[in-house]
């Protein structure tokens, strides 16, 4: 019966997610870190809309699966970006954290026909592309090392100035990509649809990071 529903809950996420954007884009304050979120937020929900267009009206051709893979490759970037940013690290050569999205986005079309998508389900997708490994690498240590420095700063090294700014990342990192990658290594079967089944719990990522802005908005903390 399920089957019937497929892509549904990522039309209904990418929905909500727009809506928050559109809100955010309106009310928030516009300063650096706040747009560098928000733009984090638009790619998750257009990753969610890029799901219910494979699974739910049956664009799943490779070419539909190298854009979700595409769209999905700038989250860790932007992540770290925004906490580099936050906390005033770093300069220009920020930049340079995009080279490995750019190298996947540049060597994928040339072997786009080994794209598929083997699974479509109404809670995720799984899809089958070469150098999986290599790009979970890139994928997870971004986010881990914006993981490490929110606890250095937070806990560790505190920096009151940004205090509740930080406990708020901190909290909208560790609830959502720890359990995902748990759930995706324990539960059998997971982590095949992982990008899928991470951006399914980035929802919550996508709750905080709002909180984030409004509260950055009152403070006027960057």
């Amino acid at each position: 019966m399920l089957e019937n529903f497929d892509g549904l809950l990522s039309l209904f996420i990418a929905s909500l997610e727009f809506i928050f954007v559109i809100n955010l884009l309106i009310f928030a304050e516009k300063n650096e870190v706040n747009k560098l979120v928000i733009l984090l937020l638009f790619v998750l929900g257009l990753y969610q809309f890029l799901e219910f267009l494979i699974c739910g009206v049956g664009f799943n051709t490779s070419l539909w699966s190298y854009l979700a893979i595409l769209t999905v490759s700038f989250m860790p970037p932007l992540s770290i970006l925004i906490v580099l940013k936050f906390y005033n690290i770093g300069n220009k050569l920020n930049l340079l954290l995009f080279l490995p999205a750019l190298f996947f986005a540049f060597y994928y079309p040339m072997v786009i026909d080994q794209f598929t998508v083997s699974n479509c389900t109404a809670i995720y997708v799984s899809y089958n592309y070469p150098l999986g490994f290599l790009y979970g690498i890139f994928y997870y240590s971004p986010i881990l090392a914006a993981i490490i420095l929110l606890l250095y700063k937070t806990y560790i090294k505190v920096d009151r100035e940004k205090l509740k700014l930080s406990k708020i990342l901190f909290i909208g990192f560790t609830i959502t990509f720890i359990p995902a990658f748990m759930f995706t290594r324990l539960v059998p079967n997971m982590l095949k649809p992982v990008e899928s089944i991470i951006c399914t719990f980035a929802f919550i990522f996508f709750l905080t990071l709002s909180f984030f802005v409004l509260k950055n908005k009152e403070e006027g903390k960057v």
